[in-house]
């Protein structure tokens, strides 16, 4: 688990309670640190208060009990706008953030809102095209793309307002598996390059094979928080929130009394420990 400014969180949640209008109390006691450079799976059955977390991680939702801070400031005192210069939030529905004309049009519209110079947009613009691999698409209109580059364009229109966190939820549904693992492992590079991501996703192998730290959640209580390796082969607590583990985990489970060393999270990681015996 990768963690760098001297395990300063750059979010820390203390007490965390949020209650809807409705009376529904969504969040219970959150007491959550994510550090710089992670890369976290944030998991849990509808319900779970996963959303609610997210939301409140990027300022769309406020704290009705506890406090939550973002590079130690308190985001009661922030807004909006500046917490999302710091966290960026991508939609499950791409198509409910894009909403400008052209993707080229898409992707400067956060950080012409942040101020900077026309060069600087332009930089930016052109590098989230870039590393999204949409250069082709800059003068599209977002509406008569594909999902799947949709999605890229809401990603990349958060990316070119440089946060420090990106919270991405459920990038991979609706997705085919050449596409989905395409855009993990654009995720991966911007992890790799600094970026603390944090994946909602009700897809386990992506779990297994892309997060290094999963958060549990159940009835807006975090009941499991540990390294991804962890917390998927406690398969008692897994069991309570009616998650189930990935099948190769289950299979390195049914293989361990007969010798084999340990679970795998990953086919590359299965067969080359197979390979070892």
């Amino acid at each position: 688990m990768k963690k760098f400014a001297k395990d300063i969180p750059i979010i820390e949640a203390i007490n965390l309670e949020h209650t809807y209008e409705t009376g529904v109390q969504a969040l219970k006691n959150v007491n959550l640190n994510i550090y710089p450079g992670e890369f976290i799976g944030l998991i849990g059955q509808n319900g779970s208060g996963k959303s609610t977390l997210a939301k409140h991680l990027n300022g769309l939702l406020r704290p009705t009990k506890g406090k939550l801070f973002i590079n130690g400031m308190d985001t009661a005192k922030k807004s909006i706008v500046s917490i999302a210069q710091t966290v960026g939030f991508a939609f499950q529905n791409p198509d409910h953030q894009i909403f400008c004309s052209t993707v080229k049009e898409e992707l400067a519209f956060g950080a012409r809102n942040m101020g900077l110079s026309d060069i600087e947009i332009k930089d930016r613009v052109e590098e989230a095209l870039d590393r999204f691999r949409i250069t082709r698409y800059a003068e599209y209109p977002p509406a008569i793309l594909g999902f799947g580059i949709r999605r890229k364009v809401s990603l990349a229109a958060i990316y070119s307002m440089k946060p420090q966190v990106m919270i991405m939820d459920e990038p991979t549904a609706g997705l085919d598996w050449k596409s989905a693992m395409e855009l993990m492992n654009i995720a991966v590079e911007l992890n790799n390059a600094g970026h603390t991501i944090i994946l909602i996703t009700h897809d386990m192998r992506i779990i297994t094979e892309f997060t290094g730290r999963s958060v549990v959640l159940k009835d807006g209580v975090i009941i499991m928080d540990g390294p991804t390796r962890d917390v998927l082969v406690d398969f008692t607590m897994l069991r309570k929130t009616q998650i189930t583990p990935p099948q190769i985990i289950q299979l390195c489970d049914k293989l361990i009394p007969e010798g084999f060393p340990e679970h795998a999270l990953s086919n590359e990681e299965f067969l080359s420990k197979y390979e070892e015996l």
